[in-house]
């Protein structure tokens, strides 16, 4: 199934993906939101199988999709270097943050949960933030059982689903806290994430999902998670290992090769510019970066 979250009459609503991703099927109001669905495991999405939608379909072009989650339990989980061909484009980029050698374990770190935007939201853009604002497409892990020191052979037993995130960094910031990725990756409204999440049945093989980030209609990025250096079994496995994961934990993977940083020239991020990024099988976002989407975030700014 593709679960999504639309507002409806300024409620928000679940809703099931139909008609070749073009239609949305509003789900009962007594199934709550897509937050109580994943967080209430196995028994929470037989009943959503089991159940009818209220009503036709509605085109997606009549709804506003908002991020599918809103509840979070801890920051965005994230993962770095998980592409060898971002590894090595990146090397002498971040002045001193990179390891000298490849890592032999998947690299961590956070990101604050109000950076969540959804689909088609507006970037928060603000250039007396920063001057370097980047692109990162990745896949979204949404986690959907709770568990501690995950072995690898049980690890999809613990994922819900997959969505589409983009990793927007402000690179300046970055280097200005000491090298560190929290203040760089944390900016309110900076991260869109969706357009909904893909429960696992629906993916043949995780590890042939073409990514794609677009930027102005020029392709930047364009990999496979095929070539991944830590496989999504191996994250959870690693990152769950003496930590417990939640349900409704959201974990990036990483983004492959193509980031404007590591450009000869670099490109960055900068008013009105349209970001696009699309996983195949899972769908699509589409971002404008707007001082509006600042203003949006945080009225009266």
């Amino acid at each position: 199934m593709k679960l999504a979250s639309a507002t409806i009459g300024g409620l928000r609503r679940l809703g099931v993906i139909v008609a070749d991703d073009s239609a949305i099927a509003l789900l009962p109001l007594s199934l709550g939101t897509l937050d109580d669905v994943v967080r209430g495991g196995p028994a929470a999405m037989e009943t959503v199988r089991g159940v009818t939608a209220e009503g036709p379909a509605i085109p997606l072009a009549d709804v506003q999709l908002g991020p599918p989650l809103r509840r979070f339990n801890r920051d965005i989980l994230c993962t770095g270097w998980n592409y060898w061909d971002h590894f090595e484009e990146s090397k002498g980029k971040r002045e001193g943050q990179d390891p000298p050698e490849p890592p032999k374990h998947p690299t961590f770190f956070t990101k604050g949960p109000d950076t969540v935007i959804g689909p088609a939201d507006d970037i928060a853009y603000d250039c007396g933030l920063s001057t370097k604002w980047d692109y990162e497409a990745e896949v979204a892990l949404i986690i959907g059982r709770d568990g501690r020191s995950i072995p690898e052979e049980h690890a999809w037993l613990h994922v819900f689903g997959f969505c589409v995130a983009n990793d927007i960094s402000q690179r300046d910031l970055q280097r200005a806290h000491g090298g560190q990725w929290l203040k760089g990756k944390s900016i309110d409204a900076t991260m869109p994430l969706g357009p909904w999440i893909t429960t696992t049945d629906e993916i043949d093989d995780p590890y042939g999902l073409r990514i794609q980030c677009e930027v102005n209609g020029e392709i930047l990025q364009d990999a496979s998670t095929k070539q991944m250096a830590f496989r999504f079994e191996r994250l959870i496995a690693e990152l769950s290992r003496g930590m417990t994961l939640r349900a409704g934990d959201v974990l990036l993977t990483g983004t492959p090769s193509g980031i404007g940083n590591a450009r000869d020239p670099q490109i960055f991020l900068g008013e009105g510019d349209v970001v696009v990024t699309r996983v195949s099988g899972l769908g699509m976002m589409r971002n404008r970066l707007s001082m509006a989407g600042l203003a949006a975030a945080h009225p009266g700014y």
